[in-house]
């Protein structure tokens, strides 16, 4: 146990909420760097390679530290992530210049492997699950999610090790969260998951906010399960869930159960040798143009249906392009215009999503009319269930086509994202902003002529702002009429201000910035108004995705002839 007493009252803080993040890195904010302390250096300086440094902190040994730059953590962060380490991000919550004392900080997210949101962590084609048990009288409960997509499922197991172990195995399980229930035999085989990250949770039952996504769920005995891992969701992510769906069930009599080593040996997803995607039969299907499409796919390979109806129903869509080639083709020009709806709605509810996010949203969305006529030309009725669920996007795309720049910049925070025209007051601030320059010559003309001195300039430093400067020749044309203000003298020179250009100097200073800040609270509230319209996004992107994984099911079938059964 650390005695803080001895350190800092900085370091004190940074102790304090290292306690409560025992089992991750805490990564600091001090400045524009975030800094790791003690058993977090020593080991983060070895796995990312950077450099150990010390910091006095109050006590007679230096206190061991390494740091990264805010602006590239993600990296960092990321590679943690991979290695299978956890992530906490604490902020400076108040601004320094104003705070009394040490800085208020707090923890704003976590960030584990079945939790990470960053593009760069994630593979498009798969899902990211995070999966929770629950030790039942004769089963055990399992809930599992895909946070980057909000996809929630749940299903009963036997209350067997192994068979257990067989479904976090077929789920490719990033992190599993259990509780003290769970007993030891079953942890000790968890463990021997080497790819797997244990975290712990108690509670199980499901926050009155999130009941809404089991009001389907007939079977109780779920929630338990779905419970524990919403709780766990909430804590580590301190954010809303707003885009979590509502759970599916996967029931047994479902579809075809396969074994640890016939999943291996059938190489259904990857291969024996390499472990590789390539050569595995979900290599070989996945002619899927969205990763909505790759992603399903990979469950349908993964848990094979063994419902007549549901085969058949995917067979006579399949054979529908086939037997309708050049729709076919143009489908998938069009599909493969759509981005990850799923991922774009996670990053959205997140408040993570750039202007280039909203851009690639709104070029998804606008390709759905045309893909909705053409599926509608496939003469089947059982289809029209699904082509309802296509919905008019109009008011999304017509916001977005008035409000987001064809080009804009990666950062939310720097300007150059709003459209002009689209508010007035952004439209005013930019005005000043580029004709600030033509002001002050048009106001330099005017003081030369009001004061005869044709050598008068207005300048401008970071000190004294913008001023008139004066030579010592010309000094007795300046008259109190003409009301300048004496700022500083030189050795050959006078400067002067006056209230006219410090009028200006203001509007023209202070544009920039309202400028800056007022489209950012612009893009805030469109990104929010989006949110609204998730739920509407992700239903569409179930239904683009299902229709993908069949037009990938005929490309396949007509590259290698393969007929229906």
């Amino acid at each position: 146990m650390i005695d803080k007493s001895k350190y800092t009252p900085m370091m004190q803080q940074y102790l304090t909420i290292k306690e409560n993040y025992k089992d991750s890195f805490v990564f600091f904010r001090l400045g524009d760097f975030y800094e790791l302390f003690f058993e977090d250096a020593l080991l983060a300086s070895k796995e990312l390679e950077i450099a150990l440094t010390g910091r006095e902190a109050g006590a007679p040994e230096r206190v061991p530290m390494c740091g990264v730059p805010h602006h590239a953590a993600d990296n960092y962060i990321n590679r943690l992530i991979e290695k299978g380490y956890k992530v906490a991000v604490c902020e400076q919550v108040e601004d320094p210049a104003t705070a009394k004392g040490v800085v208020r900080r707090e923890v704003v997210r976590m960030l584990t492997p079945g939790t990470v949101m960053t593009q760069g962590a994630l593979n498009e084609k798969e899902n990211n699950f995070i999966v929770s048990v629950v030790s039942l009288a004769e089963h055990f409960g399992i809930a599992y999610s895909d946070l980057s997509t909000g996809e929630n499922f749940a299903m009963l197991c036997a209350k067997q090790n192994q068979a257990l172990m067989a479904e976090i195995i077929s789920l490719g399980a990033k992190e599993l969260i259990i509780g003290r229930e769970v007993d030891a035999a079953i942890f000790d085989s968890l463990k021997a998951l080497k790819t797997l990250v244990i975290s712990y949770e108690d509670e199980t039952q499901i926050p009155v906010e999130y009941q809404h996504l089991v009001a389907e769920l007939q079977d109780t005995r779920l929630y338990p399960a779905f419970g524990r891992l919403i709780h766990y969701l909430v804590r580590t992510q301190k954010n809303s869930l707003g885009h979590m769906q509502s759970v599916s069930v996967n029931k047994n009599e479902d579809y075809l159960r396969i074994d640890y080593n016939s999943r291996r040996n059938l190489e259904l997803t990857e291969t024996i040798r390499s472990k590789s995607r390539q050569g595995s039969l979900l290599w070989l299907l996945d002619k899927s143009k969205t990763a909505m499409g790759s992603r399903l796919l990979k469950q349908w390979i993964e848990r094979p249906s063994i419902s007549e109806q549901i085969i058949t129903e995917r067979l006579d869509v399949v054979e529908s392009f086939i037997s309708n080639y050049m729709l076919k083709e143009e489908l998938k020009q069009l599909l493969n215009e759509v981005y990850d709806l799923e991922r774009l709605c996670g990053r959205i509810a997140f408040g993570n999503a750039n202007a280039r996010d909203l851009l690639q949203l709104n070029r998804s969305l606008t390709q759905l009319p045309q893909i909705k006529s053409l599926l509608s030309q496939l003469p089947m009725a059982s289809l029209q269930a699904q082509l309802d669920r296509i919905v008019d996007c109009s008011n999304i795309t017509n916001l977005l086509d008035q409000a987001i720049v064809d080009n804009p910049p990666l950062s939310i925070k720097e300007g150059g994202i709003i459209k002009d025209g689209y508010d007035a007051q952004l439209d005013e601030y930019r005005y000043i902003v580029n004709h600030g320059k033509e002001w002050i010559l048009a106001l330099e003309a005017q003081e030369r002529e009001k004061s005869g001195i044709k050598s008068l300039k207005i300048k401008y430093n970071k000190v004294f702002g913008y001023y008139i400067e004066i030579s010592k020749a010309n000094l007795h044309l300046v008259t109190d009429e003409l009301g300048y203000q004496r700022k500083q003298t030189l050795v050959n020179a006078e400067r002067f201000i006056t209230e006219e250009l410090k009028e200006k100097e203001n509007l023209i200073l202070n544009a920039e910035e309202k400028s800056i800040q007022l489209e950012y609270e612009l893009f805030a509230n469109i990104r929010n108004a989006v949110k609204e319209e998730i739920p509407k996004i992700q239903q569409i992107a179930k239904v683009l995705a299902y229709f993908d994984v069949l037009q990938a099911f005929a490309t396949v079938s007509e590259e290698n002839q393969y007929v229906r059964p």
